[in-house]
């Protein structure tokens, strides 16, 4: 019996469709099989994620008998498990972050402008419908799609923004970063003075 190819895994080709201003991006999709008294019953799974490019994201796996339906199937829990990211300047994460799920651990830095999404396949897929232009993010674990878009998830769900963390301390965002600026320009005075 000859094997039918499969799409996903590190060759998958990406997906994209738009509609209710969101895009989705087929991450891998698995032919299963069941194995039944006349022989054997084939399924695919399917991972799909879906965002709206201006910071919010989210995943879905689906089942079925065909494809279409298995797709259909991941963009609907897609769509209902969506979480918000905070960006800076919209193209890029507040901090460097880390995130595990299983065997998947990622870690994940926020890079300059012009730097480009440099990570690995399903992390990609992430980045993209989340809308982030610039980050650079490596997979130190499993290679296992579902995995590594789980400990993609893990770890943007522990970003936060200044004004989170200034809220969480009582404070306001502008007294975070002057205590900043103004510890370097004591360091710079007493480097030069």
């Amino acid at each position: 019996m000859a094997r039918e190819p499969r799409e996903g895994g590190r060759g998958g080709r990406d997906r994209d469709r738009e509609q209710d201003d969101l895009v989705d991006k087929l991450v891998t999709i698995n032919r299963v099989a069941k194995v039944v008294k006349g022989g054997r019953r084939f399924a695919f799974a399917a991972l799909v994620v879906v965002g709206d490019q201006k910071g919010r994201v989210g995943f879905g796996a689906g089942k079925a008998r065909e494809v279409p339906e298995a797709i259909r199937k991941a963009t609907e829990r897609a769509k209902r498990t969506m979480i918000r990211v905070p960006m800076k300047e919209g193209r890029t994460l507040h901090h460097d972050t880390y995130g595990h799920f299983g065997a998947g651990k990622v870690v994940v830095r926020a890079a300059e402008a012009g730097t480009g999404i440099i990570a690995g396949g399903p992390m990609r897929a992430v980045f993209e419908s989340l809308g982030v232009s610039d980050v650079v993010a490596k997979s130190l674990g499993t290679r296992n799609p579902h995995n590594m878009v789980k400990a993609t998830f893990d770890a943007l769900q522990h970003c936060s923004s200044p004004r989170a963390v200034a809220n969480r301390r009582g404070k306001k965002a502008s007294e975070l970063f002057g205590k900043r600026e103004t510890a370097i320009e004591e360091h710079v005075e007493a480097a030069h003075g």
